[in-house]
């Protein structure tokens, strides 16, 4: 089960009497409290478009950068902790002193700085690689392949925490990533056909670049192979169906389901042998995939394999393979103008490969504790603002109730950083090695796998690195995470007016918190396990509830022709819409305790509390990344996630005095509640 991301993603609060939500001493970062005024347009009517009324002036004047898809407040913090990050690579590549994990750091980013390597290597690099292709002679051999780092396959074997057995990992089994999205395979339209012929254009430069002499006709023939792949694969919608995504079976009955493929010699080759049981995601998939490898030719494989080898490395080559890459896929598919300059594309790439190790540096850079003290008391008051939505919730059993109260109070909250680092020493990085490096990082990783699935799980492991601007949950764990670098304004600041940080960081946490209860989430208990525990009149009202906001997401068009997928986005909006519902609550408690926010420019508390909430979904997007976003990605469109969550909150309209004949009104028996 994989994490919820809160971006593109106990009962009994502390009281916060801290600098953070006393009188502030410090200067806000932004405006006179906490809120960029310049960004605001009121000649909009918040009641017709209320992300226009808090962020119209910055849609009016921001330009998205050449080498953008999108602009935002979670890229303008991204561009920081990329800076930040590469002041860090910078001085280990220059002086990496005697600390082994610092010349680590230093020796990658110069691997990747260095292009006149890369260019006089050319494509000799690609030769151990490929070489490992051509040695291909028999089926057992191309399965044993599929199973490498670092190469492509119609299905993937992985571990991961067991969904029915949290304190232990489990391997799993899932359909393989393809090229492109399923869908701009499948799709009709001249959209999607334009796009087709693009891609296959681009396959056959590659083909071209790597010395096919008949470049056109092997991508054809990889384009038959993934077309076809792409219609047996479950679709993003499909495969967020937990109950249906967890499949325990011995090996033997994997075999019975998909036995045009060797299960014992695959995972032994994985690094898996004797193995006795895995946990199958999608089923009927992974049937139809493996008799793929049956029906299709060793030689197409091989071309297959080839072409996705030096297209997913394509960065790590000489210029024109990196250049083909960015065309289609940065240009054509994204509408992206420009690549990314070198350095950027570094930090991202020292960022996956020793992400930990920078972050270890990054914290004692640029995270101070005080910050983790005071985020600590926001958790505290969301949690204890849940649990008063939760003894307030008419449609929920008390056994329900008792349940969910109990998850609530299990919720474990990591912030900043973890505990521990991870030991990157056996990882080899050389200077003079760029594409092997990044190969090394892949097969280190699954390594690094292999060495912790016989132990019990270790929840002091995070998914996402402290340098990082955004924040998720993990069902199985249940846990929220916090990194160091989403804990800055907009989303928080010592120094801003309560109402900004309860609006911002708030529903961040109440964000990641709800997904716990969303319609994945609450399949899960408070140890992490897959178990109902939901009555049945209290599970089927909260479905009720939850596929009409999706029949809500469903009717947005952000592209003409293009809606949101109601349903693929289910869960995020889910914790959108319990997220603003606990931190309103939240910010009441804390007013409760502390006196009523009197106005501040013109605006109450709860008026600042709703504009900080706008605020933080700042975000304008190229509409062929949009695109991509509407087909494949859990999130809907920044704008929606302020207008489609809003408009169902009853405090929004009698901030805003939001009146019937309002673009954005929903009368009251309309407005969709998760609490």
């Amino acid at each position: 089960m994989s994490v919820r991301s809160f971006a593109f993603a106990s009962t009994g609060a502390l009281a916060l009497v801290t600098a953070a939500f006393a009188a502030p001493v410090l200067k806000p970062k932004l405006g006179a409290w906490g809120v960029d005024f310049s960004g605001m347009d009121k000649s909009v009517k918040p009641g017709d478009d209320f992300g226009a009324y808090v962020n119209g002036n910055w849609l009016k004047r921001t330009e998205i950068a050449p080498d953008r898809t999108s602009a935002g407040a979670f890229l303008t913090l991204r561009d920081q902790s990329e800076r930040d990050v590469r002041d860090i690579a910078e001085k280990a590549a220059a002086t990496p002193g005697s600390d082994p994990a610092v010349r680590q750091i230093g020796d990658l980013y110069a691997s990747w700085m260095d292009t006149a390597t890369v260019e006089a290597k050319g494509n000799g690099a690609l030769k151990p690689y490929l070489g490992r292709i051509a040695a291909v002679q028999s089926k057992a051999d191309l399965e044993k392949l599929f199973t490498a780092p670092g190469y492509a396959a119609p299905v993937d074997i992985g571990i991961g925490t067991d969904p029915l057995d949290p304190e232990h990992y489990a391997v799993g089994v899932t359909q393989g990533r393809l090229a492109l999205t399923r869908d701009y395979y499948l799709n009709q339209g001249a959209k999607f056909d334009a796009i087709r012929a693009a891609y296959k254009a681009y396959v056959v430069q590659i083909g071209t670049l790597m010395g096919w002499a008949d470049a056109a006709a092997k991508a054809d023939r990889i384009m038959a192979l993934e077309t076809a792949m792409a219609g047996e694969q479950w679709s993003p919608a499909q495969r967020r169906d937990v109950k249906k995504s967890i499949n325990p079976m011995s090996v033997e009955e994997l075999q019975k389901l998909a036995p045009n493929m060797d299960w014992a010699l695959m995972l032994d080759a994985q690094g898996l042998p004797g193995t006795k049981r895995v946990m199958v995601r999608e089923t009927t998939a992974i049937t139809a995939l493996a008799k793929r490898v049956d029906t299709t030719p060793l030689d197409v494989w091989k071309d297959y394999l080839a072409y996705r080898f030096v297209s997913d490395h394509a960065r790590y080559l000489p210029k024109a393979f990196d250049d083909a890459n960015f065309a289609f896929f940065g240009k054509t598919l994204s509408e992206q103008p420009e690549q990314r300059v070198r350095w950027q594309r570094g930090v991202e790439f020292i960022n996956g490969a020793l992400g930990e190790s920078v972050g270890k540096i990054y914290v004692a850079d640029h995270f101070p504790a005080e910050a983790q003290r005071q985020m600590a008391e926001l958790i505290e008051d969301l949690r204890g603002a849940y649990g008063e939505l939760i003894d307030k919730a008419a449609w929920m059993d008390p056994a329900t109730k008792a349940e969910a109260k109990a998850k609530l109070a299990a919720f474990d909250p990591r912030i900043g950083h973890p505990v521990s680092y991870i030991d990157y020493s056996p990882y080899v990085v050389k200077r003079d090695d760029l594409l092997g490096n990044a190969v090394r990082a892949e097969e280190f990783r699954w390594t690094l796998s292999l060495k912790r699935y016989p132990k019990p799980v270790d929840r002091t492991l995070w998914s996402m690195t402290p340098q990082t601007v955004n924040a998720y949950y993990s069902p199985p764990m249940n846990q929220i995470t916090f990194p160091a670098a989403i804990l800055q304004p907009p989303f928080f600041d010592p120094a801003a007016d309560p109402a900004v940080n309860y609006g911002g960081i708030g529903a961040v946490i109440g964000h990641e918190m709800g997904h716990g209860f969303d319609d994945q989430g609450r399949q899960f208990d408070a140890k992490g396990k897959l178990r109902d525990w939901w009555s049945p009149e209290t599970g089927k009202s909260y479905m009720g509830r939850a596929e009409a906001l999706a029949g809500q997401y469903d009717a947005y068009e952000p592209i003409p022709g293009t809606h949101i997928n109601g349903h693929l986005t289910l869960g995020e909006n889910l914790g959108d819409l319990g997220g603003i519902q606990a931190a309103y609550t939240a910010y009441q408690r804390y007013q409760a305790r502390h006196g009523k926010a009197g106005p501040r420019d013109g605006l109450s508390g709860d008026q600042r509390f709703f504009v900080a909430y706008a605020q933080i979904w700042q975000q304008k997007t190229r509409e062929g990344a949009l695109r991509q976003n509407l087909l494949s990605d859990p999130h809907s469109p920044g704008a929606y996630r302020v207008n489609g969550i809003v408009r169902n909150a009853d405090a929004w309209y009698k901030a805003f005095d939001v009146k019937p004949g309002d673009k954005l009104y929903l009368a009251p028996e309309q407005r969709l509640h998760v609490w």
